[in-house]
């Protein structure tokens, strides 16, 4: 079975553009730097021909893994979610109950997590303590930091 990362357009359309860069820029930036390593001399004790070849072979590792998730990546259509319940893509208001405070996250896939942006992933603790929970429903969640529970206070999509 299949392996699915679930994005949103602008997410399958970053990583594309990611890829086709690293593809272009990054390999001939990378071409470059072992060439000017080579004209160095001796190869066998060449530190600088040693980094450039490492660093050529973690772009290839990085291009292989963007090229894995996008072909298994499937776009999915914000308009044909359902708000009844948490699912991915859904945007949750939630309540810390020991706190009192409210947060609002957007349960993203993994490739779209950013904490900064308040993109959490639905396979981090909080994302999968979240799915299916419905408004007003309490989400008792195990995270590394300990147990946490939290109201489901509203959920929306876009």
């Amino acid at each position: 079975m299949a392996n699915y990362t679930y994005l949103t357009q602008g997410g399958y359309d970053k990583l594309k553009a990611e890829l086709e860069e690293l593809k272009t820029t990054g390999r001939r930036e990378a071409a470059h730097a072992i060439s000017e390593a080579r004209a160095q001399g001796d190869l066998s004790e060449n530190a600088e021909y040693d980094a450039a070849k490492d660093a050529q072979g973690m772009l290839e590792m990085k291009i292989s893994e963007l090229e894995t998730v996008l072909s298994n990546a499937r776009v999915i259509d914000e308009s044909l979610l359902d708000d009844s319940k948490v699912a991915i893509l859904s945007n949750v208001t939630i309540k810390n109950l020991k706190t009192g405070k409210q947060m609002t996250y957007k349960l993203v896939s993994e490739t779209e997590a950013d904490a900064r942006e308040m993109r959490i992933s639905v396979t981090s603790p909080i994302g999968q303590g979240l799915l299916g929970k419905v408004k007003g429903e309490l989400a008792k969640i195990q995270t590394p930091a300990g147990p946490m529970e939290f109201e489901v206070v509203d959920i929306s999509i876009g």
